[in-house]
């Protein structure tokens, strides 16, 4: 009968020791695990942010072309030149 006690008295303090390890490495996991997945969706979130950003600069960019072709057919020249000149017609 004693055996019976010790084993149960036993028992009992692995169990709690058990417990207590499984809910301590419960919550390192979990706080890793929020960890990771923050650092992914923050990934996930500056891959679609440089995205957004190359997206703007190429429409901006054709945009400026756009605008100095129009403005060369308006004038009929090619100003390719920085207009140093004296403004004078000859």
């Amino acid at each position: 009968m004693s055996e019976i006690i010790k084993s149960e008295a036993i028992s009992r303090r692995r169990a709690f020791s058990l417990f207590g390890k499984a809910a301590a490495f419960a919550v390192a996991a979990s706080t890793t695990a929020l960890t990771v997945s923050d650092a992914e969706a923050q990934t996930a979130g500056m891959t679609r942010r440089q995205e957004r950003r190359t997206g703007r600069h190429e429409r901006r960019e054709e945009r400026r072309t756009g605008r100095t072709e129009r403005r060369e057919e308006r004038r009929g020249t090619d100003t390719t030149t920085t207009g140093t000149g004296t403004g004078q017609k000859q």
